[in-house]
């Protein structure tokens, strides 16, 4: 019993105490453990900081690229001439939440958006920011191909898709397409539906919401302003800032060709972009008719009646121009440019599509400013080539200008104008002379009428303007009026606030840019 005991006793020493070749195999194991995971920690910090690198300066990263295409130099160009922007917002997924954070998707929401670039563009942020809201994953929206542009561009034809997914993957989950088994060829149908307009975070929680629980996948088919301006939370608003700013970005083709306009403009000067939102469509269905001859007038009433999505037939031109629903004529803006003292020389590139009327209503407004240029009289006809009959892609260039531009003026306060503004707000309160039509049209009259001299006209015109140039200031708000109160995207205000109250918005230190 003596002798088992030592024995027993031996071999428990014996496990405690294991031999040289033991020793080394669970060395060995040790080592590989500590290198496999910190080769899985570097690589996820290398995919993190390149992802953070892409968010906050897409240049460094695109630059490398660029000294094998050619662009460098250009892009270059471009961006020295614009502020700095103010650092917009971090990352919400840190590197621990991309390793530990398991996504776990609601259902699929598909959208198709409606109207032209900009309204669509605003749509989009909107969507990326209920899918965010309901922890859903979003197909890469569909754009509108019915509307009066007739515009066939997807998607990828403007925006550069693969930086939209990926610059938003720590927000929210963006696919290509819906899986096989939920597409319509395969028999599918999902929930197609029209969000409520300006609606809040509880609409989306308590009404929509729940319907994933009978449908994997929802269809909202419209999109135009069904997120309200404002009573959203600090972070969902910044998110929509984040992909207006950062993830739409254009096509490198599109992007290309929009600094070489730009590029051009600067090499003649500082220049005003001048949206004349003098245009068929815009005319009809507001009903404005101010300068048209009476063929004209009626053309546009048939237009109008052409299309039965839009409700109003009837309208009476004189009552919209009085209450400054009007876009100002091309007569009416070269007095108002003349007032506010842009003289002959200046350099006006015009941010539009085709003036109805064409040169016969430019004749007055090229006259008393000769130095008026348009994409067409600037790039050649095999650089626009591409982008014929593509309406969209040709307002992105307008867009790209505009942003660019010493001083933007449009002459209606439509989509494109209130993102231009509210792009040019970020790259630090750029001169933006947001026109008062309504007061503007009562001068105007006025001084046709020699009621008013061009001395009294001028500084009337100037004071109406002085604090609507672009300058830091509060969004207005009106409850239970959308339509009434300022737009989100024309002054994101959430998104160059130091702090949640906005009230360093205000302060000294900001202020508009004022050349002209």
């Amino acid at each position: 019993m003596e002798v088992r005991s030592e024995s027993e006793a031996l071999q428990v020493k014996l496990d405690k105490f294991p031999g040289p070749g033991q020793a080394v195999q669970k060395t060995r194991l040790q080592v590989w453990f500590i290198r496999v995971c910190s080769s899985i920690l570097i690589w996820t910090c290398l995919v993190q900081l390149v992802a953070v690198g892409e968010l906050w300066h897409p240049q460094l990263l695109t630059g490398l690229s660029n000294r094998f295409t050619g662009t460098h130099k250009l892009s270059i160009r471009v961006e020295e001439s614009l502020p700095s922007p103010p650092p917009l917002l971090p990352a919400s997924g840190s590197l621990f939440n991309l390793i530990y954070w398991e996504y776990k998707s609601n259902g699929f929401l598909t959208v198709s958006c409606n109207g032209g670039l900009n309204q669509m563009r605003a749509a989009i942020c909107d969507m990326v920011t209920v899918a965010r809201l309901l922890n859903l994953t979003l197909v890469v929206p569909e754009l509108d191909k019915t509307s009066f542009w007739a515009d066939p561009s997807n998607f990828e034809d403007i925006f550069d898709v693969r930086h939209f997914i990926d610059s938003l993957r720590d927000e929210v989950r963006i696919v290509k397409r819906l899986p096989k088994r939920f597409k319509r060829r395969y028999g599918y149908r999902p929930l197609d539906m029209p969000p409520v307009s300006w609606s809040n975070e509880s609409y989306y929680l308590q009404q929509i919401l729940p319907l994933f629980s009978k449908h994997n996948v929802i269809h909202f088919n419209r999109t135009d302003t069904r997120l309200a301006n404002n009573g959203i939370s600090l972070d969902l608003q910044k998110l929509r800032c984040r992909v207006s700013f950062q993830a739409l970005k254009f096509t490198p083709q599109i992007e290309a060709l929009g600094y070489k306009l730009v590029h051009i403009l600067q090499d003649k000067g500082p220049f005003v972009a001048l949206h004349l939102r003098y245009e068929m469509d815009m005319l009809a269905f507001s009903g404005c008719t101010q300068g048209c001859t009476e063929e004209e007038a009626e053309e546009l009433k048939r237009l109008r009646y052409a299309f039965p999505w839009w409700r109003e037939k009837e309208i009476v031109s004189e009552e919209r121009r009085s209450q400054g629903l009007c876009p100002l004529t091309p007569e009416e803006v070269a007095l108002v440019l003349q007032a506010l003292g842009f003289d002959k020389d200046t350099q006006i590139y015009i941010a539009s599509g085709e003036i109805y009327g064409s040169e016969r209503r430019l004749a007055v407004l090229r006259s008393a400013f000769p130095r008026i240029v348009k994409k067409e009289m600037l790039l050649d006809l095999e650089n626009l080539r591409q982008f014929q009959n593509h309406s969209s892609q040709m307002a992105a260039l307008d867009f790209m200008v505009s942003v660019s531009s010493n001083t933007f003026i449009p002459s209606y306060d439509g989509n494109m104008a209130r993102v231009v503004e509210g792009h040019r707000r970020y790259l630090g309160f750029k001169k933006t002379i947001e026109l008062d039509r309504r007061r503007l049209v009562e001068l105007l009259d006025m001084h046709q009428n020699r009621t008013l001299s061009w001395h009294e006209f001028s500084v009337a015109v100037r004071l109406a303007h002085e604090r609507r140039m672009g300058q830091p200031t509060l969004r207005r708000v009106v409850p239970d009026k959308p339509k009434e109160e300022d737009y989100f995207y024309a002054n994101p205000q959430e998104c160059f606030c130091n702090r949640s109250s906005c009230d360093d918005l205000l302060s000294p230190s900001n202020s508009t840019e004022e050349v002209r």
